[in-house]
């Protein structure tokens, strides 16, 4: 089977650590579930037939409905782009000013006040916004998915010469993936409604922080604090219960947690950060797999 490749970059993404993770799901299983989605890498490396794919960016989950269920539409609006640091576009809106009024001298950062329509206006069109989703993310410093709270994008524009955003291949394959994949925008306890003996879930939250500096929890503009973290571990006590293979993955201060919980393994591994806030902190990390009932 060849590998679905994800198409946004996501801070936290599993791309590297997929043969550790995969090593932890049972051959045969019934369905998979994902409850914090990001970028999809252990999804997509996947590839399931049933089961379901989740996370609390609206946006985001936006941008996978779309890829779903309107591909070439999506394809066709990706490639009206234009280079990031082109000209303003002066037949669309915020060709000079932002909604919160800033100046705009370069296209991407029109196209960036067009995607913040939904926080600041309620006003946007769910294709576009997809579009848009992919564009910046491609186009952005770093690769980096950040909103300030008032869910606002607000990643600068990146150093690119020649950058891409469209993917039609990959588009195509992904959306033939989704298919009979449910995808919600909930909290991550929707998974109790969708799982069964025989399930197989994956949760890769919003890590805990090594240290104030390291903290990078802005993905969207809730955040992912203490009592997320902790009603998480009583969570998946609960599912590991019921006999479904669970997988966790968290940072290395984490670890004694995990450890307490009867029902759960738990391996440390090391994994590189190229998508931090703080460009300290990107580099070798110490991370967490804690395992219930797995291969």
């Amino acid at each position: 089977m060849c590998m679905v490749k994800p198409i946004l970059k996501w801070a936290g993404g599993k791309q590297q650590l997929l043969t550790e993770i995969q090593s932890f799901i049972p051959e045969s299983f019934d369905r998979y579930h994902e409850p914090f989605l990001g970028g999809g890498a252990v999804f997509f490396n996947l590839e399931p037939s049933q089961g379901s794919i989740n996370d609390r960016n609206e946006r985001l989950i936006n941008f996978y409905q779309q890829v779903r269920d309107n591909p070439e539409e999506l394809i066709s609006v990706l490639e009206s782009f234009e280079h990031p640091e082109s000209d303003p576009n002066t037949e669309l809106e915020y060709s000079d000013k932002s909604e919160t009024g800033k100046s705009i001298t370069e296209y991407y950062y029109q196209q960036r006040a067009r995607f913040n329509k939904r926080p600041y206006t309620d006003d946007f069109d769910p294709l576009e916004e997809a579009a848009l989703l992919l564009y910046l993310n491609r186009t952005c410093y770093n690769g980096l998915y950040r909103e300030n709270q008032s869910g606002g994008f607000n990643s600068p524009i990146g150093s690119y010469t020649d950058p891409s955003w469209v993917f039609p291949d990959r588009l195509r394959a992904v959306s033939e993936t989704l298919q009979d994949i449910s995808i919600c925008n909930r909290d991550f306890e929707y998974v109790s409604e969708y799982v069964s003996e025989n399930d197989v879930i994956y949760m890769d939250p919003p890590y805990k922080p090594e240290s104030e500096t390291a903290s990078f929890t802005e993905y969207d503009q809730d955040g992912f604090g203490e009592n997320d973290q902790m009603r998480l571990l009583e969570f998946v006590e609960e599912l590991a219960q019921l006999g479904v293979t669970i997988i966790v993955s968290n940072s290395g201060i984490m670890k004694p947690r995990y450890e307490e919980l009867s029902e759960f393994t738990v391996h440390t591994v090391s994994a590189s950060r190229s998508i931090n806030s703080d460009g300290d902190n990107r580099g070798d990390v110490q991370e967490i797999i804690a395992v219930a009932n797995g291969a």
